[in-house]
């Protein structure tokens, strides 16, 4: 029942022949940390863009609590934008850097510099606020670029891809430093990404980009467990997708026969469906159990099938095996490593069982 903060209505940006943004309507509420997330050239950044106010679209709206942003500018817009490469100025101070955006505001010096101790404060980088950025980690020049976005206590901060330019155990650390700060904040961040592991981790929505249009949008719940296509299901993590003709629907059971396997396949779907018609069947990795063990005899409820361990990869805390089936088909599975890689039960040429419900896979119509 709560009203949006920030409505996208109907809004494309095109340049000459090429559309960077087709017809794109969102609806983004007061406190949320919200990702587009896309590979690049989806359009995502130039939707970013077009909030922030640097690009005009070519038609539709956007209203930031009620207001028309249309004619407004972008330095008098409630929003302010952290960008890719953090674009800090080399021969100022942190605290210069930081404080650069209440230049443009009236307030006395001593207000001033309380408000950028403030920021810094906040980002835990007071003890460094006389280096200048070359003197900083990747991590700290983030985090100054991240104050400096936040000093001027916006309505809606936008990020473009934020943590792009740190390592992967940084990153990993500092995402969670971003959620607590927004948090804390309480304010609507809005992020750009290409990384689907970073936009599970932060956001509570995402919305998924393809050629300049939202394909899905929901929790990062409902896009990994429930992808509403191939394109979804196959950007977001790693999918078996398996191709097939629906031959049988009862009691909320889908059948499929499919050609690369030989052998039918169930899927618990309880949206209407046509005898044979083409759809897609999208099971994830970690929802395939391995076993060395036969099939269990005569039990319609789990699809099963053979194969043989073609490659293992161990990635430490999970592996990941491609199985090729009878007629040469790979499907892969993946498995947490309980016991030291010296206990493995499956390996390299092992002969195995494939197994998954009904209900963890999904039927996909396009």
């Amino acid at each position: 029942m709560a009203k949006p903060q920030i409505v996208i209505n109907g809004v494309a940006k095109h340049y000459g022949a090429v559309t960077a943004v087709d017809d794109v309507s969102l609806s983004i509420y007061k406190g949320e940390m919200f990702a587009l997330v896309g590979a690049s050239g989806c359009g995502k950044t130039t939707l970013l863009r077009m909030l922030a106010g640097f690009v005009t679209p070519t038609h539709g709206t956007m209203r930031i609590d009620d207001l028309d942003m249309t004619d407004i500018p972008p330095y008098e817009r409630p929003v302010n934008m952290m960008f890719q490469s953090y674009a800090l100025f080399p021969h100022m101070t942190v605290e210069d850097n930081v404080g650069y955006g209440l230049r443009r505001l009236k307030m006395d010096a001593s207000q001033r510099t309380q408000r950028v101790q403030e920021a810094l404060e906040m980002v835990q980088l007071a003890s460094f606020s006389k280096r200048k950025p070359h003197q900083l980690s990747g991590g700290q020049r983030q985090r100054v670029a991240l104050a400096r976005a936040l000093i001027r206590r916006p309505k809606v901060l936008l990020l473009d891809e934020p943590l792009s330019a740190l390592d992967k155990k940084l990153r990993e650390s500092t995402q969670f430093e971003l959620m607590d700060l927004q948090y804390q904040l309480g304010i609507t961040f809005i992020v750009v990404t290409h990384d689907q592991d970073e936009a599970m981790t932060l956001a509570s929505r995402i919305a998924v980009m393809n050629q300049g249009q939202v394909i899905q949008m929901g929790t990062p719940a409902q896009i990994y467990e429930y992808p509403n296509s191939r394109f979804v299901a196959d950007f977001f993590g790693t999918a078996n997708l398996i191709e097939g003709k629906i031959t049988h629907a009862a009691a909320g059971l889908v059948t499929l026969h499919t050609d690369a396997l030989q052998v039918p396949l169930t899927v618990r779907d309880d949206q209407p469906v046509t005898l044979g018609d083409t759809a897609w069947v999208a099971i994830r990795p970690e929802k395939i159990r391995l076993s060395k063990a036969p099939p269990a005899a005569g039990d319609p409820g789990v699809n099963q099938l053979t194969g043989v361990v073609w490659e293992l990869g161990y990635l430490g805390n999970r592996s990941t095996y491609q199985i090729k089936t009878a007629n040469g088909t790979k499907l892969t599975a993946a498995a947490q490593n309980e016991r030291r890689t010296v206990d493995w039960r499956i390996d390299w040429n092992d002969d195995v069982v494939m197994s998954w419900d009904p209900a963890d896979a999904v039927l996909l119509r396009r």
